[in-house]
């Protein structure tokens, strides 16, 4: 492979990392209450210094999906973890994560199969 190509593959594994760390610190901030809503990738993109399709298409390229099928699992984890983990109604997680309850649960269980209620009876 020529050295080029190698500057390339290694670019685009660190701008995946990047990308991950980013959504995590991100998602925290958003919990914690520092941040007031969720950013959209294209502002991920800017403040990771890429455009979005050169973001969207590195991580598509590297995972095999698309940046918001990762952002969209790291929301659920943290909405699994409050839901187990503490007894916030479902609505105060909804509010925390910056969702209207009612969308929240239609995003929950679009990707989970039960409601968040049905999620957490069955898991505690």
């Amino acid at each position: 492979m020529k050295q080029s190509e190698q500057e390339i593959l290694k670019r685009s594994k660190e701008i995946t990392e990047n990308y991950f760390q980013f959504l995590d610190r991100h998602i925290e901030n958003v919990v914690a209450g520092t941040v007031d809503q969720f950013m959209e990738i294209n502002q991920i993109a800017s403040e990771l210094f890429l455009s979005h399709k050169h973001l969207t298409d590195t991580i598509q390229k590297e995972t095999g999906n698309h940046p918001c099928h990762f952002y969209d699992l790291k929301i659920l984890d943290e909405a699994k973890k409050n839901l187990l983990q503490t007894d916030k109604s479902i609505a105060e997680i909804a509010k925390t994560l910056t969702y209207d309850p009612s969308n929240f649960s239609k995003f929950f269980k679009k990707f989970v199969g039960q409601t968040p209620g049905q999620f957490r009876k069955e898991n505690n």
